[in-house]
């Protein structure tokens, strides 16, 4: 980030912030653009109003003073001259307590309205909801209006209203106002004018709502009484909404109608509190608290560090490489930099402008409200909401994020107790509560350099395999070979891809039987873990590398069992003569991203990170924009109280506004339709579009393996049907309507009803057709027939998406991955096969008629799958996933389940509830 961002990002981006959220959460209810930018116009003003008149009374008494003082200066300047008249001129503004810098007074209001005007242009100006959308007379919010022709000439007449109602409105503000002040107001509506002439309708139409209001309050203001004015105005309006809302019969608009309602009510407030306060004399307390400004500016520097660094410093610390595309690098820390402008900029510059345009009273409140805004951040922060499940490097829950009803009334009770004891403690010991925030504060900026420290020496370790943005080259691209004549085995692993959905899929599109020729899907099969650091290492090495067997190694690290079990096809493929080419590993060296230097004892084995080099440029870009301005608002989210969270998270959009190119996060309006692709599922998938590209014919006599992982399955999104790609805009309602029965076969049928389930069905089906894709490619080029090709998955995901893999509490579907064989000159319509299988079998069945009496090059044992026979399979049923925990020279105790011939008879399967940490093949 440049110099000018920072600056743009205090100043500038909490406004631009605000908008957007107000902006979105009214266009998500109504749904219509145009209504948006008035619910954006009367919220943004109703919120700024405090501002203005606190400006506007400051301006008055600016105005005011300097008549006062106006005949004493003209006299002093009409006598003295040089240095006397200066020092007099200084005396007698000390004996009128006036400083030359309190001119500066009488242009708050002007000052405020540049930064305001600022983000609203940013925001409006580049909308893309707002293109092509109409809005009454107006054709299309995104561009200029065009309202008026004359004679062939367009006018846009949208800014010219906007500058008649500016004028009549400062005409009615300025009455009595000295000549300068009139020009500087005439003077901004007539740049108003000229700059926002040729802008897009929606910008021209929400400031002229702003001038609207204005007009309205200048004329409120006039009134003997405005604050009656205003309480009466306030109610009749609210009223008449209200009635007005009774005529809204869409019931796309059930949900903005209750909002309108709500608001409606909430108008009646001032008129109601009015009567009770005119009915019941209220004892006040004498006593007038007086401000305390370091108060404020320590607790607004504790919600600058906690929200703005400390909390997405945790999130990042966890897992700094989850952060980092190799293809196109940005440093993580940078994130950091940008929420804590975000939150420097929220908290620090415009509460600061708040508090110091309050009276005394209202510095007060400020000081009060910010000490139990920072003990109530605190609790949600660690106490509640800390079971959501694993979070994205796009920022979005995987199981997106809800709370039951019960904790949210716990949460609720304990954040209103807690405000009590808050407020009364800063009432009788505000200097302490001011020690007690510094100190915290000083805390908090140390917790932030020791994770800033961790991410900074976390990515050093990855430093030698960043590509630096725009410098690869043609020669780096991915690529492996395939033979015409020799043999060729490809292993593919789609991570998390799940085993269940072949016969759904088939069903849904038979086409698939013949395109996947010669293939045999195993439909009993089993996973050793549900994650993927317990079911990689099976799959990778074979049965010496089951969680059980790797425990028995208590000598070892983990990380080193692991990157030995990762090596062992390579390895003895390269040894056998094969070219070998590894793609994307995954936890090599437990990394978060694909370490080659694993494989920097075989010079021969071509290592390459395909995931994200398809990505555009445009992609890479969404993601960095996204996070510098989302890393704050998780922070703000973790720290709001629960029935807020989900507000403020909105589907994982942040309320960021959408459009056609957002890689961000999709939002997901239910299991049909959707908005937006995220980056994540994009580099992935992208990777199998162009498996052609990748795909090298070699007409020479040579063997190849090829060992590629693919995160598609793992990242699930809502896709386009029927042909199942991504899609801005999805919308799969009549599709999915006509296709109710997909999931039932032969009588059988899997749970597909919500979103989460959904999305993988999907995703899995798109794998599935783009590899089909691909094969038909291979078909063309000769190298079919003689191409052993294994997809397997290192474990299934908990969906509880088939009742009969759920044993109580555990749910088997995590352990079901997806196994299909296609051997050397298999020919016919894809098979189904129940034998009893393992993704361990996958070295055995890689290196059959491939090398002969394969043996394992680390331990000297050959590789078969005699074990699986030998005793039941124990599967490790923890969730402990996280690399960086779960790290010692075992798997962290967990809970264990046995099953030994079929996964469908649940007689077949026993467990063990205690954690222990297993090293024998056989539960207690």
């Amino acid at each position: 980030m440049s110099f000018i961002a920072i600056l743009e990002t205090l100043f500038i981006g909490p406004l631009k912030l605000i908008f957007e959220i107000i902006f979105q959460l009214a266009y998500d209810m109504i749904g219509k653009p145009g209504i948006s930018i008035i619910a954006l116009s009367l919220v943004m003003n109703v919120l700024v109003l405090p501002l203005y008149k606190r400006a506007d009374a400051m301006q008055e008494k600016s105005r005011d003073i300097e008549a006062k003082l106006h005949d004493g200066v003209t006299h002093i300047k009409k006598t003295f001259s040089g240095d006397e008249r200066m020092m007099i001129l200084q005396a007698y503004y000390r004996q009128n307590n006036y400083k030359p810098t309190d001119v500066l007074h009488g242009s708050v209001s002007l000052l405020l309205e540049i930064p305001f005007f600022m983000a609203a242009y940013q925001f409006l100006s580049h909308l893309h909801v707002l293109s092509g959308e109409p809005f009454g007379p107006i054709k299309n919010l995104g561009a200029p209006d065009g309202l008026l022709v004359i004679g062939g000439i367009t006018i846009n007449l949208l800014p010219v209203l906007m500058t008649l109602i500016n004028v009549v409105a400062s005409a009615i503000y300025l009455k009595g106002f000295p000549l300068k002040t009139k020009l500087q107001l005439y003077g901004m509506a007539a740049f108003f004018l000229w700059f926002l002439y040729d802008s897009p309708a929606g910008l021209v139409f929400y400031w002229t709502l702003n001038n609207l209001f204005s007009l309205g309050k200048n004329i409120f203001y006039k009134f003997k009484n405005p604050k009656k004015a205003v309480r009466i105005f306030l109610s009749v309006v609210g009223i008449v909404m209200a009635a007005l809302s009774f005529l809204i019969v869409n019931p796309d608009l059930l949900k903005a109608k209750r909002v309108l309602r709500v608001i409606c009510a909430l108008m009646q407030l001032p008129v109601v509190l009015f009567f009770v306060k005119s009915k019941i004399k209220i004892k006040q307390n004498q006593k007038v608290s007086t401000p305390n400004k370091k108060l404020f500016v320590a607790g607004a520097m504790f919600l600058t560090l906690f929200i703005g660094l400390l909390i997405p410093g945790n999130f990042i610390a966890d897992s700094p490489q989850e952060y980092v595309d190799l293809t196109f690098f940005f440093h993580p820390l940078w994130y950091l930099v940008s929420s804590l402008c975000f939150a420097a900029g929220m908290f620090l510059v415009w509460m600061g402008v708040f508090y110091w345009l309050a009276s005394d009273k209202g510095k007060v409140i400020f000081e009060r409200i910010i000490w139990v805004l920072c003990g109530g951040a605190v609790v949600n922060y660690m106490f509640f909401g800390t079971k959501l499940g694993i979070i994205t490097s796009a920022l979005t829950y995987e199981n997106g994020v809800r709370f039951d009803v019960s904790e949210q009334i716990l949460n609720a009770a304990i954040i209103v107790t807690i405000t009590i004891v808050l407020y009364l403690v800063i009432v009788k010991w505000s200097n302490i509560a001011k020690n007690v925030l510094l100190t915290a504060a000083i805390a908090l900026a140390v917790m932030s350099v020791i994770n800033v420290i961790t991410i900074n020496k976390s990515i050093n370790e990855i430093k030698n395999q960043i590509v630096v943005a725009g410098e690869s080259t043609e020669d780096d691209a991915p690529q492996f070979m395939l033979s015409k004549d020799g043999n060729n085995v490809v292993v593919i692993m789609l991570d998390r891809a799940m085993g269940d959905y072949v016969p759904y899929i088939l069903n849904e599109k038979p086409e698939l039987k013949e395109k996947f020729d010669g293939f045999t899907y195993y439909s009993n099969t089993i996973s050793f873990g549900g994650h993927t650091n317990m079911g990689v290492p099976a799959l990778m090495g074979g049965y010496e590398y089951t969680p059980v067997e790797m425990n028995k190694r208590s000598d070892e690290a983990l990380v080193d069992k692991h990157n030995e079990s990762i090596k062992v096809m390579p390895a003895l493929f390269t040894q056998n003569g094969y070219n070998v080419t590894v793609c994307d590993m995954p936890y090599t060296n437990y990394k978060s991203v694909f370490d080659t230097s694993v494989y920097d004892d075989y010079p021969g084995i071509n290592t390459y990170v395909t995931k994200g080099y398809f990505s555009t440029k445009e992609m890479k870009e969404s993601i960095i924009e996204s996070n510098k301005r989302n890393f704050f608002c998780l922070g703000v989210m973790k720290s709001l109280p629960l029935f807020m969270q989900r507000t403020v998270y909105n589907g994982g959009s942040y309320n960021q506004a959408s459009s056609p190119n957002n890689f961000i996060a999709q939002k997901r309006i239910n299991s049909s339709m959707a908005t937006g692709r995220t980056k994540s599922f994009m580099d992935a998938y992208l990777v199998l579009e162009n498996l052609e590209t990748m795909t090298k014919i070699d007409t020479a006599d040579s063997n190849n393996f090829l060992l590629l992982c693919n995160d598609t399955t793992h990242e699930p999104i809502i896709l386009q049907s029927p042909n199942f790609v991504p899609e801005s805009s999805v919308d799969n309602t009549k599709y999915d309507n006509d296709h109710k029965d997909r999931f039932n076969v032969d009588g059988k049928s899997i749970n597909i009803t919500n979103n989460l389930q959904m999305m993988h069905y999907q995703t899995n089906m798109a794998a599935l057709m783009r590899l089909s894709e691909w094969f038909d490619y291979l078909k063309e080029n000769d190298v079919y027939d003689n191409t052993k090709i294994i997809l397997v998955a290192d474990h299934g995901y908990y969906l509880d998406q088939n009742e009969q893999l759920i044993h109580g509490d555990i749910d088997a579907n995590a352990f079901f991955p997806l196994l299909m064989v296609k051997d050397f000159g298999s020919t016919g319509e894809m098979q189904t096969n129940f034998d009893f299988m393992t993704n361990a079998d996958v070295p055995t069945l890689a290196f059959k008629d491939a090398v002969e009496n394969p043996v394992n090059p680390f331990t000297g044992k050959p590789i078969n799958s005699d074990e699986k026979t030998a005793h039941d399979q124990l599967i490790i049923t923890s969730k402990d996933y996280k690399i960086k925990e779960n790290n010692g020279n075992t798997f962290m105790a967990a809970t264990w389940a046995a099953v030994s011939n079929n996964i469908w008879d649940r007689d077949d399967w026993e467990f063990y509830n205690d954690r222990i940490v297993l090293k024998e093949h056989e539960l207690p």
